[in-house]
């Protein structure tokens, strides 16, 4: 039987994105990047908090003492979720009128990995920076349309990286010492039917969980061969993120959003800008948290 995306929470996202897990608050987080809007869904119980932001909020990734780090349009932020406080780590020294950032990830050092783009979608205009325990911050790739999702191999001797509006997945090769990175190759390639590729998540064999916007799914890929080897359908045109959730990592939830459908569509596809959940028959990755 094929496994079915269900609804975890009627969330209504009108772009729903960064799905995550905190293992120490058993809680689930995603955000409504348009909306301003932080999400948290505790496991056991299924109790929903939510925190507004004035900017667009695009990432939250686990920090260190139960706080979380999220990117608002205008920079890197520490936020305790008990309290709501804030504090600015770094604005990256942009000007944050016509860009803002998207998706990023933790290596096994706790730097920060996020990519930023521009508002009117400008084909080059995005960068991938990487920002370290100290606050310091390299520009790792440049001309990005969309840097999209980013992930690791077990052996962190990979980065995985999505440019959406090229349809490729780049591996890089990467020294978890330096955070040096140096272009291996196309590692995957998605192809027109199956839409444009967003957010990634790594399974415990190895194989990448790939969200399709415009491709109403999740695929997963054999990074040996590039071939997509499992398709779990979700009834919703746009599938923006997907990351392993629960204590044993063994469950998926996937993010969708309501931005850029017409009235027809999203009367066909009402709970589009829901979280989904699937249990995929497979345990995820470890993710790990910043250092910051």
């Amino acid at each position: 039987m094929k496994n079915t995306a269900t609804v975890l929470y009627p969330a209504a996202c009108q772009l729903g994105e960064s799905p995550m897990w905190h293992p120490e608050r058993l809680s689930c987080f995603w955000v409504d990047i348009e909306q301003g809007n932080l999400y948290e869904l505790k496991w056991i119980d299924k109790k929903l908090h939510h925190w507004h932001f004035p900017q667009r909020i695009s990432l939250v990734v686990v920090a260190k003492n139960n706080q979380l780090i999220i990117a608002l349009q205008g920079g890197i932020f520490k936020f305790n979720p008990d309290t709501a406080t804030l504090e600015l780590l770094t604005d990256l020294n942009q000007n944050w009128q016509q860009q803002r950032f998207n998706d990023g990830g933790c290596d096994s050092m706790g730097r920060l990995w996020v990519g930023t783009m521009q508002l009117n979608y400008r084909t080059g205009n995005g960068s991938l920076y990487c920002i370290h325990p100290n606050n310091s911050f390299e520009t790792k790739i440049e001309q990005v349309a969309i840097s999209n999702g980013l992930t690791w191999s077990a052996d962190q001797k990979k980065m995985y990286h999505t440019d959406s509006l090229t349809r490729q997945i780049r591996c890089f090769h990467f020294s978890p010492l330096t955070g040096y990175i140096l272009f291996e190759k196309v590692a995957i390639s998605i192809p027109e039917q199956l839409g444009l590729p967003d957010g990634i998540a790594m399974d415990h064999a190895g194989c990448l969980w790939v969200a399709l916007w415009g491709g109403y799914g999740v695929g997963r890929w054999d990074l040996n061969t590039g071939a997509m080897i499992e398709f779990i359908p979700v009834p919703a045109p746009h599938v923006t993120s997907c990351a392993f959730v629960g204590e044993q990592l063994e469950a998926l939830i996937i993010t969708t959003a309501k931005e850029g459908l017409d009235e027809k569509t999203l009367a066909q596809y009402p709970e589009s800008g829901h979280v989904f959940i699937v249990k995929p028959g497979v345990k995820g990755a470890h993710v790990f948290a910043a250092d910051l």
